[in-house]
């Protein structure tokens, strides 16, 4: 049996031996490409190339992508695990063609290579082509047709329409028809009883696509129209976990060598054996052998788990993970983070990001873990409480497990489950409307329209970056266009060339100008668009042609300059410092600050700040000069020390950054001043903790970092003043704060005494009514929390006791109703309905349990008929 390892190189070599580049896979986190949160596909870094603003450095490539379908159009998440063969991440082998070869030499090599080189049954082998499309004006693909009649009998060639078989990268951009390649995995007994044919497309678990060949050829334009490409382009995607299954002869990708480690180690600590498990077993341990390979590649390309857009994709899916193993398999302690180093082993020599990182993604993973196990245990604890207070429930309320979903990161399912266990209902479509309508809030928040470039004139590549050496240049506008976001217009412009320095890198784009005679146009930000440079400008030019002035704000570029130099110096002195584990794990360089995430566990002491520094600020004095190279080979790049960060794409040749060959030495595409005088001085302003095992530092440069010195100064001599300037401020402020802690425990004291005779006064007042021990008073306390410990404390003073305090705390009142249980058991009596009641009093509301409740409201004098009121309600 060929092993997933063989069956990758095949394809490889197969492909090199065609002429082909083999080149890397990019990260499945994308940074400069807006309309995809993840690589979804094997396409995307070639993207710029499809829609013709970028030249291919080879016209034949392949490689292997890893790809995360999580999100948007292509979204597998909630079928992973249910099935056999979907993945959350999962690897994408293609080969691409940029205005070379084309169907013919696609189908003939797509054959030969599925039916000699993997020696698969061609009697097992289904096509589909594109049926044409009378509205788009696309015609039946017949030219596939004709050549897959070459290796297949005609009823083996299916046409499907577009929904199928007509490949569209999104709303707008490249597009064209495809052709599909199915297998047949049934065994021959089932084969005879149904024709393969009537199989293909309907979702049958052994009759399945494992190549699509995208023959692409049209552009879709903003108004749904299609226009022709100038060039011809071919794009193949093969899902290589289900080629693997295939070819291993597996009713499941999970039964393939792709899965064994992680499924041995499940094995192993659950006690049970997946082939004999029961189906929701099985289902966990499905969901859990998929999902950990998403979250560890989404982390070790750079995407931190987080309560933000990508962020929130990896921490969802991380939490489905331990949700599964929680309550199906019985995994109530952490266990993701112990799976990585099985996969760093198995992807060893293909992604090898995961075995260099392996220490810190087990960290990371392992801290999410313990977080979410504490969700859990709270969730459930919510869950009971909310069950207590509400007694008869037959139905938990849809606004409640919303809630828990929405606040607390609490699964609907989960809330589903637990309220079967207590033979409660929970209103699915209700909190499906809740869920759509927080959705319709996110999309109409972030809604934004992008309309077709307006082309002032053709180019024959991208624009072209004139930054490191030019603030100002005469150029021209290529293309425009107006983007709606939020019901707002944004106006965006490409320059033939630009000194305008686009955002990337954690650096800020450039501001600054374009002008031409008396028009004056604001550039307000440059941002990237996979390659592209564009321009965010205040209006669109009134008259698009003729020659601008690019200018650049100096002053702007200087203070960016300064903080991102600050920044390397700043990466080389904490590596100094701390030690070689460091790792740039984000940044951010703006005029303003620098901001600097790196791999670290402990937080960083005061000690070891100051050496960092006046390491950093030794570097700034010695006048360093840049060195830069660009455009060099990366292997030479990283002969000379430079360290490529983990989650970048970079390509054959790259610009290196030196300030002293000995000490900072980056891969870099940001700006740079010309030597570190010009930084003049750095301050560390911050030191904190971004995410687990990640450490984050802010600082300032030059003319803040000196005002922000002079600033303390200056409160450092007003402390002196107020303490009339002692010799030793420091000794002086510390007496003195000792001094401020003795008075508090005296005050804690005294407030202590003052309860206790509180507390045997009303005790004292106490009444009996309907058979109850009352306590009732309107009390002076200094917190709620002083109030609550009062109320129960005076609780369990006597059985039979019914505790209702009124108070005032920060100017709003406040009710508290507490009795003991043999009152709230006794089903006559209930404090959150009490407290509801009495509420009403003080214009306001609450609720709690049944023996214990709070209230706060508006109307402070409304406390003493609020008081008075609870005989009647009794």
């Amino acid at each position: 049996m060929k092993t997933s390892t063989d069956i990758r190189n095949t394809f490889l070599t197969f492909f090199e031996q065609k002429l082909h580049q083999i080149v890397k896979s990019a990260p499945v986190v994308l940074k400069d490409d807006p309309t995809l949160m993840f690589t979804n596909a094997g396409m995307n870094q070639f993207k710029d190339i499809f829609l013709g603003l970028k030249s291919p450095k080879t016209k034949r490539v392949a490689d292997t992508q890893k790809c995360l379908r999580v999100s948007g159009k292509h979204n597998d998440l909630e079928e992973v695990g249910h099935d056999t063969y979907h993945h959350t991440m999962f690897e994408m082998l293609g080969n691409w063609s940029f205005g070379d070869y084309y169907k013919q030499e696609a189908i003939e090599w797509a054959w030969t290579l599925l039916t000699e080189g993997f020696e698969m049954d061609p009697g097992r082998l289904y096509v589909t082509i594109f049926e044409g499309d009378e509205q788009d004006g696309v015609p039946i693909d017949e030219d596939a047709r004709t050549y897959w009649k070459t290796y297949l009998p005609e009823e083996r060639i299916l046409p499907f329409d577009k929904k199928d078989n007509f490949w569209e990268m999104g709303a707008v951009g490249p597009a064209g028809p495809c052709s599909e390649i199915h297998v047949d995995m049934r065994s021959e007994e089932e084969r005879a009883k149904v024709d393969g044919a009537s199989l293909v497309n309907a979702d049958h678990p052994e009759v399945i696509e494992i190549w699509n060949l995208v023959f692409i050829q049209y552009n879709r334009l903003a108004d749904k129209s299609l226009e022709e490409l100038p060039d011809k382009h071919i794009d193949t995607g093969m899902g290589f976990e289900r080629l693997v299954m295939a070819l291993q002869n597996k009713k499941s990708s999970y039964d393939t060598d792709l899965f064994d480690g992680t499924k041995a180690f499940l094995q192993a600590r659950t006690g049970l054996v997946y082939a004999d498990a029961s189906e929701e077993e099985q289902i966990a341990m499905r969901v859990i052998m998929d999902h950990i390979r998403a979250i560890t590649f989404a982390i070790a390309d750079g995407q931190l788990p987080s309560n933000t857009e990508r962020g929130y994709v990896i921490r969802r899916i991380l939490r489905r993970a331990v949700r599964y193993g929680y309550k199906k398999l019985g995994l109530e302690q952490p266990f993701l983070h112990e799976m990585v180093p099985l996969l760093a082993q198995q992807y060893k020599g293909v992604f090898d990001e995961v075995e260099a990182q392996q220490e810190f993604l087990q960290k990371i993973i392992l801290s999410e873990e313990k977080s979410f196990l504490g969700t859990l245990a709270k969730g459930e604890t919510r869950i009971e409480k909310y069950i207590e207070a509400h007694p008869g429930l037959t139905e938990i309320d849809p606004d409640f497990a919303f809630e828990l979903y929405d606040t607390f990161g609490f699964p609907f399912d989960l809330t589903q489950v637990i309220a079967g266990e207590l033979e409660l209902g929970v209103d699915k479509k209700a909190f499906n409307v809740l869920l759509e309508q927080q959705k319709q809030r996110s999309r109409s928040a972030s809604a934004m329209t992008v309309g077709d470039w307006t082309i002032v004139q053709e180019s024959s590549g991208l624009p072209e970056f004139k930054g490191y050496d030019t603030l100002s240049l005469d150029t021209e506008i290529l293309q425009y266009r107006t983007v709606q976001v939020k019901n707002k217009s944004v106006y965006q412009l490409v320059l033939a060339e630009t000194p305008f320095y686009a955002e990337s890198g954690g650096q800020i784009g450039d501001k600054g100008t374009i002008h031409k005679g008396e028009e004056v146009i604001k550039v307000l930000d440059t941002k990237k668009e996979n390659e592209l440079i564009v321009h965010m400008v205040d209006r669109l030019p009134s008259e698009s042609t003729g020659v601008w002035t690019a200018q650049v704000y100096p002053s702007f570029r200087a203070k960016v300059a300064a903080n991102h130099t600050g920044t390397h110096l700043l990466h080389a002195a904490l590596r100094q410092v701390l030690g070689k584990h460091v790792e740039q794990r984000g940044s951010l360089v703006s005029d303003k600050l620098l901001r600097f995430d790196f791999s670290h566990t402990e937080r960083v002491s005061e000690e070891e700040l100051q050496q960092i520094e006046s390491i950093v600020n030794e570097r700034i004095s010695l006048g360093i000069p840049l060195l830069e190279h660009r455009n060099i080979p990366i292997a030479e790049a990283k002969s000379m020390g430079a360290m490529a960060l983990f989650g970048e794409k970079y390509g054959e040749f790259v610009r290196t950054i030196v300030f002293d060959s000995d000490f900072s030495v980056e891969l870099c595409g940001g700006t740079h001043v010309d030597n570190t005088q010009a930084i003049r001085f750095l301050k560390l302003v911050s030191e904190s903790s971004s995410a687990a095992g990640i450490r984050r530092v802010e600082a300032y440069t030059g003319d803040r970092a000196i005002n922000f010195l002079a600033g303390k100064a200056d409160v450092l001599q007003q402390i002196s003043s107020l303490l009339k300037n002692p010799q030793n401020v420091f000794k002086a402020v510390e007496d003195l704060n000792e001094k401020n802690k003795q008075l508090e425990k005296q005050i804690q004291q005294f407030a202590a005494e003052k309860v206790g005779q509180l507390k045997s006064s009303l005790k004292s007042r106490a009444v009996e009514t309907h058979g109850i021990h009352l306590i009732k008073d309107i009390v002076e306390v200094g917190s709620s929390n002083d109030l609550k410990q009062l109320s129960y404390d005076l609780r369990n003073s006597s059985e039979n006791t019914l505790v209702v305090l009124g108070a005032v705390i920060k100017n709003k009142p406040l009710l508290s109703v507490i009795m003991t249980d043999d009152l709230a058991q006794s089903g006559k009596y209930n404090a959150g309905n009490l407290v509801r009641e009495l509420a009403k009093e003080i214009k306001g509301g609450g609720g709690g349990q049944p023996f214990y409740a709070t209230a706060g409201g508006k109307d402070a004098s409304g406390l003493s008929s609020a008081i008075g009121k609870v005989e009647e309600l009794l």
